[in-house]
């Protein structure tokens, strides 16, 4: 991973002292490599893990770009190929100013600062993969891949947001574009800012649109498909040495499996195992390797690993975020790193792009409620499940079923929501509560449900969870893990033109009945290992709740950072004081709680912050 950081607009009296700070602060790797250019009234700056990233200038203005971007115009591709994508970048802004975004895609996050007319230009890819964050002060720009970064930045106001603390504790990390601090946003996948004399405009330059149509030839979308999952892996792995993640999930077999066939020679692949019951999936992974004859590694995570990656991983993080699937995520791109591999493939994307989570069918069971005739739910099977006691066989199972169904989409997908669950009354204190809005989430969600353009449910879905599941959280905590190793991350199910496929392609084919992402397995059937296939989604999931409840290392952690929690004004003592003593009971249930509690104390810590 790479960043970037800069301003435009703010007269700063040391200005190369500064932007260095700001750079500085940029990655968690100690050997990322800086560039820098800085003026009194604008400054760009990056980082990469391999290469400084190249500034272009042309006149007074001066673009950054980083990433992999692909441009699909053939003359500025051409131009990119001898000058850099940063000098593309300026070459076409000039002619078409924002317009030039519509011909760069896949992964990048880019600057673009003109001192001269006083403009600036930021933007990010079509799913955020790379974070940029912004915060308008003044008559002045200031801008930062890391919120550390911007905020060693002297014009930016690093006051805590206590909205965002509430939206923490509901999702469990803080959802753009809002984010921990007052004032400081972060662009919306496929986003850009332009900024001009101090007055700024933020558009979409691209947003997912679902083509609802059927009747399509399975046998020609298989060609097509397995097609583009080659081409999107050769230009993932291209030019580094590379290494997968493999769970033994579809996504990360497919991965390592493709790598294997276009690189002509066995992947190296890289696995994390659980000395706990329920958790470990080493098995499948090894069916995987097995299958595919990878060079495989693999390691199982200790509780002292855990111990030893909470500090860094939430000094690490630019604002609390509670995703604990990212402790074994580093664990693994460390082993990868230790091994060689500059770069790693992840298999994000693959549920949310062909329909691979249990919530899709869950939510699909639901909908056929909508299509009981309205006189036959009201004068006979609500009265029935409503007035017979819960004891008796399936009443019970009946009642919840209708309330969940009467529940509109998306509120219906936070059904068991914990902060629902345990009531927000129970866990905030009064004066926290009285300074936030509790329907802030729901608003949230709703109004991005709103904007997604698509006719079924299932592809209604997928456009929401783009943004809560990838971009807020499983590419921030992959990216994460792998900024910690020291390892570039690309993501090849996310590649631009399989993306496009898949938002062409026939909703029924993503779920199929009660049939999960039927049409990526069905097109791999001959591919992958049909354990594979059958096996039910699981991932680096971490034991942290049964883990807890036998380490000592962890208990001391834990009670220290929630006896540090009760001293702001935030969360009521007595909630902390009654979870922890019902952890040992219900661990899995109770300690993902502990998790988002204890991750919030330590990101507050580092951040030297007070509520």
């Amino acid at each position: 991973m790479t960043g970037l950081c800069g301003w435009i607009g703010h007269a700063t009296t040391e200005p190369d002292t500064t932007l260095a700070r700001m750079v500085g602060r940029l990655s968690p790797f100690p050997g990322a490599k800086p560039s820098n250019w800085a003026m009194p009234d604008g400054a760009l700056g990056g980082t990469g893990l391999k290469h400084a990233p190249v500034i272009a200038q042309q006149g007074g203005c001066r673009a950054v770009v980083i990433g992999r971007p692909r441009i699909s115009d053939s003359h500025l591709h051409a131009y990119a190929m001898q000058h850099g994508h940063a000098g593309a970048l300026i070459q076409g802004y000039r002619k078409e100013g924002p317009a030039v975004l519509r011909h760069f895609a896949d992964s990048f996050a880019l600057a673009l600062v003109d001192l001269d007319k006083q403009h600036a230009l930021l933007a990010v890819d079509r799913f955020g993969s790379i974070p940029l964050s912004f915060s308008e002060t003044g008559n002045g720009l200031i801008f930062a891949s890391s919120l550390w970064a911007l905020n060693t930045h002297p014009a930016a106001n690093s006051s805590i947001d206590r909205q965002a603390i509430y939206h923490y504790l509901y999702f469990h990390m803080v959802p753009g574009p809002e984010t921990i601090y007052h004032n400081q946003f972060r662009l919306e996948p496929g986003e850009y800012l332009h900024w001009q004399n101090g007055d700024s405009r933020r558009k979409r330059y691209w947003e997912p649109v679902f083509t609802e149509s059927g009747g399509q030839s399975f046998v020609e979308q298989k060609e097509a498909f397995t097609a583009l999952l080659r081409e999107s892996m050769r230009e993932a792995s291209a030019g580094a040495e590379t290494g997968c993640f493999l769970s033994g999930g579809t996504d990360s077999s497919t991965i390592a499996g493709m790598l294997t066939a276009v690189q002509g020679r066995p992947a190296k692949t890289y696995s994390i195992g659980f000395e706990a019951e329920g958790y470990d999936e080493m098995e499948f992974a090894r069916i995987a390797v097995k299958h595919f004859g990878t060079r495989h590694t693999e390691y199982y995570v200790t509780p002292d690993d855990v111990v030893n990656a909470i500090p860094r991983i939430a000094a690490a993080s630019d604002q609390p975020f509670g995703n604990s699937s990212v402790v074994p995520g580093f664990y693994c791109a460390q082993l990868a790193h230790r091994d060689g591999v500059e770069r790693m493939l992840g298999g994000d994307g693959g549920d949310e792009l062909f329909g691979g989570n249990a919530r899709y069918a869950k939510q699909h069971v639901f909908e056929v409620w909508g299509r009981v005739p309205r006189a036959v739910k009201k004068s006979l099977i609500e009265p029935l499940a409503f007035n017979l006691p819960t004891s008796l066989p399936l009443i019970g199972k009946a009642r919840s079923y209708i309330e969940q169904a009467n529940t509109p989409m998306p509120a219906r997908l936070e059904t068991y929501n914990l902060l629902e669950r345990f009531g927000a009354a129970n866990i905030f204190t009064r004066d926290f509560l009285g300074q936030v809005n509790i329907s802030g989430p729901g608003q949230h969600q709703q109004r991005t449900w709103d904007a997604i353009q698509a006719q079924s449910l299932i592809n209604q879905m997928l456009g929401l969870d783009f943004k809560y599941t990838l971009a807020d959280n499983d590419l921030v905590k992959v990216n994460l893990a792998c900024e910690l190793a020291g390892v570039d991350i690309a993501y090849p199910l996310l590649h631009d033109k399989l993306t496009q496929f898949s938002l062409k392609l026939d909703p029924g084919w993503k779920l199929k009945g009660q049939q999960l992402r039927w049409f990526f397995k069905e097109a791999l059937r001959d591919f992958l290992p049909p354990e594979i296939i059958t096996k039910e989604k699981h991932g680096f999931g971490l034991p942290f709740g049964p883990w807890l409840t036998k380490h000592t290392g962890l208990q001391t952690l834990v009670n220290d950072s929630l006896s540090d929690l009760k001293r702001h004004d935030l969360i009521r003592p007595e909630f902390i004081d009654d979870m922890m003593s019902k952890v040992r009971e219900h661990p899995g249930y109770y300690g993902t709680m502990v998790w988002i509690l204890m991750m919030l104390s330590l990101w507050l810590k580092e951040a030297k912050q007070t509520i």
